[in-house]
This record gives structure tokens, C-alpha cells and sequence, in this order.
């Protein structure tokens, strides 16, 4: 059973800015443990539409996603359109498409665990399925 750890940007931001405190705090814990129990660290492509903004700015993230096994999961067609009937379904708009596809991502796996920032959106898109969890970071 494929058990993963999806973060949005926020999570991200914790992991590669050390200077975030607590945030980074609760954001490294629940890697450490995402690890001990080899689940999968993975970061949905939409996520560093957020977070990226040029080379300057990026090595910080650069050096979490290419020296941690934390891996990008693709956006495919299958994923956008489960975000989008996420969207629908939890009457929410546009604006929270990166969100919905945090959650569509997670959906990919047997079991899923997501790092946020941002716990009553995400909560709020995965209310329907109970293989999803939520940790605020």
C-alpha cells in the first residue's frame, strides 16, 4: 500500500527557508516521520508555480527537491480535472485551484497525509475522502 506525504507551498517554504521557526519545526517533524514510516515525500508541479520565483530566489528549493527524495508529481489531465470536481464539490472557486490540486495529487496514493499551511481549505476540499489527512505545519 503506497502511503505518502504531499506538501503544498507552505510545507515547502518551511523545509527550504530555515529561517521560518516553528513552521519549520512542525514541517521537518512530520518529514521525519513521513521517513521513518518510508512513505512517500512527494510535491505536486503546481505547488512551484508558488513558490518559485527565478533563479536568484530558488536554490533554497532547488537544494530541498534535488538533495532530499522529495520528488515533484507531474500534473496530468486525470489529476486537473479531479481538482476541478474538487472545486466543485466543495462550492469553492478558481482561487483555490493550487489547493485542489494539492488534494487531487494526494488522491493518487492508497493513503495521504498533507502539510499546509492552509488546513480549512484543504480540509475543506477532502472532506469526501477519508484516505486523506491534513497536518497544519
Amino acid at each position: 500500500m503506497a502511503e505518502a506525504l504531499v506538501l503544498d507551498s507552505e510545507a515547502v517554504n518551511a523545509l527550504a527557508r530555515s529561517q521560518r521557526g516553528v513552521l519549520e519545526d512542525r514541517a521537518r517533524a512530520i518529514l521525519s516521520l513521513a521517513r521513518d514510516r518510508r512513505a512517500l515525500v512527494r510535491v505536486p508541479a503546481p505547488v512551484l508555480g508558488e513558490v518559485c520565483r527565478g533563479p536568484r530566489f530558488d536554490a533554497a528549493i532547488n537544494h530541498l527537491l534535488n538533495d532530499s527524495g522529495i520528488l515533484v508529481l507531474d500534473l496530468t489531465r486525470p489529476i486537473a480535472q479531479r481538482a476541478g470536481l474538487l472545486l466543485a464539490e466543495a462550492r469553492m472557486s478558481s482561487t483555490n485551484a493550487v489547493d485542489a490540486f494539492v488534494v487531487a495529487s494526494a488522491l493518487e496514493f492508497d493513503s495521504a497525509l498533507i502539510a499546509t499551511g492552509d488546513p480549512a481549505d484543504m480540509r475543506r476540499l477532502a472532506a469526501r475522502h477519508r484516505s486523506l489527512g491534513v497536518f497544519s505545519i
